[in-house]
């Protein structure tokens, strides 16, 4: 769209004196910064359960979950080495935690979304509650919020970490802290923030201290259960299946100020229609096996699988059998400044 002009001998010269001064032309670099449509350097990618949950367990005997703080393996997109993130603005990777073991208690800036792959048996503590993390399971931990993990369980559990870390590095705005005790006190008793905020009521003196949902623990039970429910209007969207948006049921609006989460019901033999969103989504396989088109990647995909879609890029979710897919984007950051853009395409 903007083309760099020529340049000439007097001009590099004109350059070289500037730079002295830390100044730059910008009709040298207008055209890599007013572009006329997304161009992400993330790529299509996928992380096949099966193929990384033994490096997952490998963690797990080289290093204690008290000892790594968060015993994690980063999901980095190919596109981005070395910047731990899977798109842009997001963070995604795999978190262990072994029976008997704790995973300290901090809090920090950054908001964290937890979706549980695989095992039973561990527990998430959020400012004083405890919730017992089950497959499916989608956990938030708000930022500034005390938060530890235990296991009292007999298997390992493993579940996905996603959280904002990108964008709030490029906002220079992190902070973090170490709880004086391994882990925080139990205060309320498990399911309390369901009860008081999951059931179209609050407490009458209820007043918001935080941007993010008072409910802390979205069950994939009663998840699963909506999207079983609604199937049954057969109103399917042409390119998403089912779909429906988690919310902060205080405000009607996404649960988490920078992080948007789904999930999806993709029926046996859906062949959706491609679509792109400048929101670059991470996806989680719940249940069920199909495939997307991503660009010009072709991903299969089944149980527990990991994929993500960059920023305006072309994907066509298909399903061979009844599949449900867990996604989170910053969408929520996107609308806030008027950003966000959606298109069908042609089939």
């Amino acid at each position: 769209m903007f083309t760099a002009p020529e340049s000439t001998p007097e001009r590099k010269a004109f350059y070289a004196r500037i730079d002295a001064h830390h100044m730059t032309p910008l009709w040298d670099v207008l055209g890599d910064l007013v572009i006329p449509q997304p161009k992400s350097p993330c790529v299509p990618a996928q992380w096949h359960f099966d193929a990384v949950r033994p490096h997952v367990m490998e963690a797990g005997r080289l290093i204690s979950a008290k000892e790594a703080e968060r015993r994690v393996l980063v999901l980095e997109n190919p596109g981005l080495r070395g910047q731990s993130c899977i798109t842009r603005t997001l963070y995604c990777g795999l978190q262990l935690i072994l029976p008997g073991e704790v995973a300290p208690s901090h809090r920090h800036t950054q908001t964290a979304l937890r979706f549980v792959l695989d095992g039973e048996g561990a527990y998430t503590a959020v400012d004083g509650e405890r919730t017992t993390m089950h497959p499916g399971d989608f956990i938030i931990t708000p930022s500034g919020a005390w938060h530890d993990h235990g296991n009292l369980g007999n298997e390992p559990v493993i579940w996905m970490d996603g959280l904002d870390i990108p964008l709030i590095r490029q906002l220079d705005a992190g902070f973090a802290e170490r709880y004086p005790e391994e882990t925080q006190p139990v205060a309320r008793r498990e399911g309390d923030a369901l009860l008081r905020y999951g059931s179209n009521m609050v407490p009458v003196d209820y007043m918001p201290t935080s941007l993010t949902s008072p409910l802390f623990a979205y069950p994939y039970e009663r998840s699963r259960s909506v999207l079983e429910r609604l199937r049954r209007d057969g109103a399917w969207h042409p390119s998403h299946g089912l779909k429906m948006q988690f919310v902060n049921p205080v405000t009607g609006g996404y649960p988490m100020p920078t992080i948007a989460a789904f999930i999806q019901l993709l029926p046996a033999r859906f062949d959706g229609r491609p679509h792109r969103s400048t929101d670059g989504t991470v996806f989680a396989v719940v249940e069920g096996r199909g495939r997307s088109v991503v660009g010009g990647a072709t991903l299969d995909w089944g149980p527990k699988d990991i994929f993500v879609v960059p920023a305006w890029t072309s994907v066509r979710h298909s399903a061979s059998e009844d599949a449900v897919l867990f996604s989170f984007s910053d969408r929520p950051v996107q609308k806030a400044l008027g950003l966000w853009r959606e298109e069908a395409l042609p089939a």
